[in-house]
């Protein structure tokens, strides 16, 4: 997928944050909202933003190029003088249950990789540990883009099970990431939609070129991915804790136009 490679300030492991001179802070929340037809409003001047940021997570399958789209936002949102910071999961090497996610994918820790809920619960506690970054990070800036989040342990653990968006493991993830653990709740999710055989041959191809990015045991099983891709498409009918906005990620995305909907939207 085409996007622009924004450059990154680096704020801590995982995290990076984009600033424009423009605009340096925060801004208060606009006022505008759904077009009556029901397409996205445009942006609203920053002065009528929101002193408390936008928290966006962008969703999507293992070489769906969430990344890059989350590059290309960030380039877009800042090039209309937004500040913008960005959070990665799971935080590999820079959390311990991240790191037991990555080994347990590639063959450690005996049958960790195999235990729905166990590894539901590493990736659950990674994000705990990351809370107060993810509300520092959400007050002093007007977005935050986050590439996965608990809709990614959602998808992936009643993928496992095959069950979808309704079922008991989807609810036990919802309880204890935003219920007990006391995550914030996203304004908006962007599921960012390839099909399942383009995000793997993307997957494939990225393992190629890097060998730091080698397909793990989630990657590259095909059936997964495709009742992940399913369950996905529930969570985002649904409007699974916030509301969701469908990507097509086939081809290039428009991301400037997408920054003005981000900016210029009351989202719930």
């Amino acid at each position: 997928m085409g996007g622009v490679v924004a450059g990154r300030l680096t704020a801590t492991p995982g995290t990076s944050v984009r600033h424009c001179g423009r605009h340096s802070g925060t801004a208060r929340r606009p006022s505008g909202g759904r077009e009556p037809d029901g397409r996205v409003g445009r942006s609203a001047p920053l002065s009528t933003l929101s002193t408390v940021g936008r928290l966006v997570v962008i969703e999507g399958l293992d070489g769906a190029g969430k990344r890059t789209l989350t590059d290309a936002l960030t380039a877009a949102l800042a090039e209309v003088g937004a500040s913008v910071a960005t959070l990665a999961f799971p935080r590999y090497g820079v959390s311990v249950h991240a790191d037991l996610v990555r080994e347990a994918l590639h063959g450690a820790h005996g049958d960790l990789g195999d235990s729905v809920y166990g590894m539901g619960l590493l990736y659950a506690l990674d994000r705990r540990g990351a809370a107060d970054e993810i509300r520092a990070l959400r007050a002093g800036h007007d977005v935050l883009l986050l590439d996965r989040y608990v809709a990614s342990n959602a998808a992936y653990q009643a993928a496992r099970l095959r069950q979808g968006a309704d079922s008991e493991v989807v609810r036990w993830v919802r309880d204890l990431e935003i219920e007990r653990f006391g995550l914030p709740v996203p304004d908006a999710h962007l599921l960012l939609r390839v099909a399942p055989e383009v995000a793997a041959a993307r997957a494939r191809g990225r393992a190629e070129s890097d060998a730091t990015r080698a397909r793990d045991a989630f990657e590259s099983d095909d059936g997964l991915q495709a009742r992940c891709a399913a369950v996905y498409d529930e969570l985002a009918a649904a409007n699974w804790l916030s509301p969701w906005h469908v990507v097509d990620g086939a081809d290039r995305v428009d991301a400037a136009a997408l920054a003005a909907d981000l900016l210029g939207t009351r989202l719930p």
